[in-house]
């Protein structure tokens, strides 16, 4: 146990082992800070939700950090609302239980490209008469555009590029860069704009409440993607879904291919041969395409894939490497001693066998991880993925099927490559300093 201590303190002496410990703890963080503040029923909710719930997000949106590296700035998403506040509100009673209504909000546009969208979401209080609103626009230079005039139903979407008679007034197909314009020499216009709301209500308790959503060009830290989803979700998702798999896969394989080359070795017969026989078929099975099949013709479930990358993974030549050091250990004086003093076949194997293999399987165990989640997210991109869950690879294999490349949607392949890209990078630099530590062969290399 001292020499274990001993070994695991001079991880700190090589730089590359200092950066895996960084880099698997940073994923650790990230992990427990998603599963912490996105709960996995609210991860999946959102994953899974459509227009109802990220209908505040512009779609094919980059993240918002790339104005600070380009010199053309892209327009900003916001959403204000009547209920908190950030569209001021105002109802004057009238006679007769009528009463009017004004809203504004004012906002400042310095941007080089126009916004994709401008939408109006009203949710009205009434029993029979309908509200009436009528709606304006504010320029910096001091027009006064009408928008539109309608009566509203008790919810009513308004979205400013789809309004044919809007389109009719501002002689131009494209409503927004027409809002967002000098009419005379047609170039963006900037400075700031005000949206105006008036309304009228024909009966006592009636009223009005709406929200501004503008749809920029960018959005947040991670942008978004073809169903108008945060990206930030499935990033920070995918680092427990990445560790989970690639641990436990790495893991389960680790210590069952040592205890079954252990068991083997000692007990020898046909139950070495069985076991021998086993792997050699098992080697020369196409392992990627058996894992297809089965997420094509069974389950993508994520723990279906785990447990049959798990038990494909047992009976490779790891088995063969751990016999040929086992037969060496089975001939030591102190297993000699053991057998002499009456020592069981099951505690020579799991109490004198195995502890001495574990220095060996330490490396193996941490350079194995990249592998597994490289698999999973292979997986996926293939389209045999977990249907549910939001992971990295799905990400890429969302961004692939939309053409993002193609279209110039860099950010959605890079963020969850960079990601894997890192942690691939994270524990093999850790798994090659344990190598040198614990293998005998490298120690003083």
């Amino acid at each position: 146990m001292n020499a274990m201590k001993n070994s695991l303190k001079r991880l700190f002496v090589y730089p590359s082992a200092v950066m895996g410990i960084v880099v698997a703890l940073t994923l650790v963080v990230v992990a427990v800070y998603a599963m912490v503040t996105i709960p996995y029923d609210e991860a999946i909710r959102l994953w899974r939700g459509g227009e109802e719930v990220w209908y505040q997000n512009p779609k094919f949106a980059p993240p918002a950090w790339i104005n600070l590296f380009t010199s053309k700035k892209y327009s900003e998403s916001f959403s204000v609302r009547t209920t908190d506040g950030s569209i001021l509100k105002e109802v004057t009673p009238g006679e007769e239980g009528t009463s009017t209504m004004s809203a504004s909000y004012t906002f400042d546009f310095f941007y080089d490209v126009y916004p994709q969208e401008m939408i109006l979401y009203f949710t009205a209080k009434f029993s029979e008469k309908q509200p009436f609103i009528s709606m304006e626009w504010l320029t910096p230079d001091g027009r006064k555009i009408r928008i539109a005039n309608l009566a509203i139903a008790p919810k009513q979407t308004y979205r400013l590029s789809q309004d044919e008679k809007l389109k009719t007034r501002l002689k131009s197909e494209d409503v927004i860069p027409a809002l967002f314009s000098d009419p005379e020499t047609g170039e963006l216009l900037k400075g700031q704009y005000q949206l105006l709301i008036t309304g009228a209500m024909f009966e006592p308790g009636s009223d009005i409440d709406v929200e501004f959503v503008f749809h920029g060009q960018v959005y947040g830290i991670a942008g978004t993607d073809q169903s108008r989803r945060d990206l930030i979700v499935p990033l920070l998702w995918g680092a427990p879904v990445a560790l989970a798999f690639g641990l436990i896969a790495s893991l389960g394989t680790s210590v069952l291919t040592m205890v079954i080359a252990a068991v083997g070795t000692w007990y020898g017969g046909w139950v070495d041969e069985l076991i021998q026989r086993i792997t050699e078929v098992n080697l020369v099975l196409p392992f990627l395409s058996i894992l297809i099949m089965i997420g094509t013709f069974f389950s993508r479930s994520i723990w279906v894939i785990l447990g049959a990358t798990i038990l494909l993974s047992i009976f490779t030549g790891s088995i063969k490497a751990y016999r040929a050091v086992f037969m060496q250990v089975k001939e030591s004086m102190y297993i000699e001693a053991a057998r002499a003093y009456g020592a069981s076949s099951n505690r020579i194997v799991f109490v004198y066998l195995i502890p001495r293999m574990i220095p060996l399987l330490i490396p193996g165990l941490v350079s194995a991880v990249p592998t597994f989640v490289f698999l999973e997210a292979s997986l996926a991109v293939l389209g045999l993925g977990d249907p549910v869950l939001p992971t990295w690879g799905k990400i890429i294999e969302d961004a692939n099927s939309n053409g993002a490349l193609y279209r110039g949607y860099y950010y959605w392949i890079l963020e969850p490559a960079v990601l894997l890209m890192i942690t691939g990078l994270g524990f093999a630099m850790l798994g090659f300093a344990l190598d040198r530590i614990f293998n005998p062969k490298l120690r003083d290399a």
